[in-house]
């Protein structure tokens, strides 16, 4: 347990002492140092995901295997649950290492690839863009929330609200799968999506700096890891969609 004294960070300027956060009781040093930690391997999941889809990008004859041949529809599959299957093992071993990270790049390598087939259906300037707007949005959110905190602002009221959008777009995708839906219609799904998203890097960064403890650094990796991946698919909807 850390002392419940808040140990505080000095300012240069004034020659005071202020928390990273109002009413921290931890040493400003191990939060960024954790704050850190989480953002660097975000980075790597995120490069190894733009490595893994160019390569299914570029590459056709994955393409081509995995959405013309009966085989390969099976590995598309199990490309697509395989995220979900990861996250099973790694709730129990999230904390044993190195078999947290070596669960942790099944699951980055597995939507990567699901990634990069979305991508392959998509133009270089589409994808571009919403590359792009993501960077724009995540890095905006980012900065904001760290200015919120600092002022003393809570976002975990989100949590619940964001969980209910979560299950409408859930459903909605359902019904789109059945029921196609029209131009207009993807793009309002995709809008709201992005709307979400955005919340969830709220959400998520506040949890970061506030919340999250320091063996729940691979949890708090995963979330800020989704929250791009689905802003990111949710843009290149929209674009795709307006694209067409």
């Amino acid at each position: 347990m850390w002392n419940q004294q808040p140990f505080l960070k000095p300012d240069l300027e004034s020659g005071s002492y202020e928390p990273l956060y109002p009413i921290m009781s931890e040493s400003p040093e191990l939060r960024w140092s954790f704050i850190r930690k989480i953002y660097s391997i975000v980075a790597v999941q995120l490069l190894l995901t733009a490595a893994v889809g160019a390569i299914v990008i570029t590459y056709d004859p994955i393409v081509t295997f995995l959405t013309t041949t009966n085989g390969g529809f099976a590995c598309y599959i199990l490309l697509i649950i395989a995220p979900f299957i990861t996250l099973c093992p790694l709730s129990y071993y999230y904390q044993r290492h190195p078999v947290n990270y070596l669960l942790l790049g099944i699951f980055t390598i597995s939507l990567a690839f699901a990634v990069g087939l979305t991508c392959a259906f998509t133009s270089g300037k589409v994808i571009l863009e919403a590359v792009i707007l993501t960077a724009v949005v995540v890095v905006s959110l980012t900065l904001f929330t760290f200015w919120a905190a600092k002022r003393g602002y809570d976002f975990n009221f989100l949590g619940p609200f964001l969980f209910g959008a979560v299950m409408v777009l859930v459903v909605f995708s359902f019904i789109q799968v059945f029921f196609p839906l029209g131009k207009t219609s993807v793009m309002i799904y995709g809008g709201l999506s992005a709307l979400v998203f955005c919340g969830y890097i709220v959400y998520d960064t506040d949890n970061l700096i506030k919340r999250y403890t320091y063996d729940e650094y691979i949890w708090a990796a995963v979330a800020l890891y989704l929250d791009i991946i689905n802003l990111f698919i949710s843009l290149l909807t929209i674009l795709q969609a307006a694209d067409n």
